[in-house]
């Protein structure tokens, strides 16, 4: 609860979670999730609701001394552990498809540098994660890009651009992939998730019209009912995706891909865990 005690204390300074949260790189939104948190926490609130400013309650006022001296605490123990020495937490957000290759190579690096510093994956989907890393919750976030503008705070990475094509089972026969997508049955990609999103817009725009079949937000699921001859589907062509019992056909010139990268509160500090990580990212997205 560290991160929210700091927080706290940046409110009950300012006086407002706008500044608080300016001073902090955090929006108004993932101040408030961050006291509501430590309230919940603590049993309590800390802040007059009636009042226009953040203005301290009894409660509050009785934790604020306790907060600074555990803050200030804290930040010994980290300063006791020597020059260089660097530990604590970092909790980073992933979709299921980055998990097993791109975010484990990264780790390898990451670790080799800060083998002290703990790691938290924190599964989900792109949405609910990009809603995390705004809240505070988790401190960097491997998703999918959003097809929509991000919070002014929050920045964007790219790492990888995987291109989506036609699945189809190994035994059905080839044709063009705009038959085979008007004509069989179609396992898609659930249009409630950014990547979703992507295969429903190319389907609009080749004014496409599918058979619908099942809808479903796991890749490797979507790729076995594939296999198993359920149907065909448009699947983003993963690094690690097993295509045994499966063929690959590309879209020609009405190719499109799905982009992942990291979203945070970009440029991280230079020197810090944060950067490292983002820097270990990049050069495991660079290793086909």
């Amino acid at each position: 609860m560290i991160k929210e005690f700091k927080t706290f204390i940046a409110v009950a300074r300012d006086g407002t979670f706008t500044g608080a949260g300016t001073r902090l790189g955090l929006t108004q939104s993932a101040v408030s999730a961050q006291i509501r948190r430590l309230e919940d926490y603590l049993g309590g609130p800390l802040f007059d609701r009636s009042a226009r400013a953040a203005v301290l309650n009894a409660h509050g006022r009785e934790v604020l001394p306790q907060a600074e001296e555990l803050v200030a605490m804290a930040e010994r123990m980290v300063t006791a552990g020597g020059p260089g020495h660097v530990s604590g937490l970092l909790r980073i957000g992933a979709i299921a498809s980055v998990q097993q290759d791109l975010l484990a190579r990264a780790l390898g690096g990451f670790r080799a540098v800060y083998p002290d510093v703990r790691v938290r994956i924190v599964p989900g989907v792109s949405l609910a994660l990009l809603g995390q890393v705004d809240a505070g919750e988790v401190d960097m976030a491997m998703l999918i890009k959003p097809p929509f503008a991000l919070p002014p705070e929050l920045g964007w990475q790219p790492l990888l651009r995987e291109p989506v094509m036609l699945a189809i089972p190994e035994s059905m026969p080839v044709a063009p992939w705009r038959e085979l997508l008007a004509e069989q049955p179609f396992i898609r990609y659930d249009r409630a998730s950014f990547g979703g999103r992507v295969v429903d817009l190319f389907l609009k725009k080749q004014r496409i019209t599918v058979r619908e079949a099942v809808e479903l937000d796991e890749i490797d699921a979507i790729a076995n009912m594939v296999r198993l001859g359920l149907g065909v589907a448009l699947l983003p062509q993963l690094r690690r995706l097993d295509t045994s019992g499966l063929r690959l056909l590309p879209l020609g010139e009405a190719a499109f891909h799905r982009e992942i990268g990291l979203i945070g509160r970009l440029p991280f500090d230079a020197g810090s865990v944060h950067e490292k990580m983002a820097e270990c990212l990049a050069e495991a997205a660079a290793v086909p």
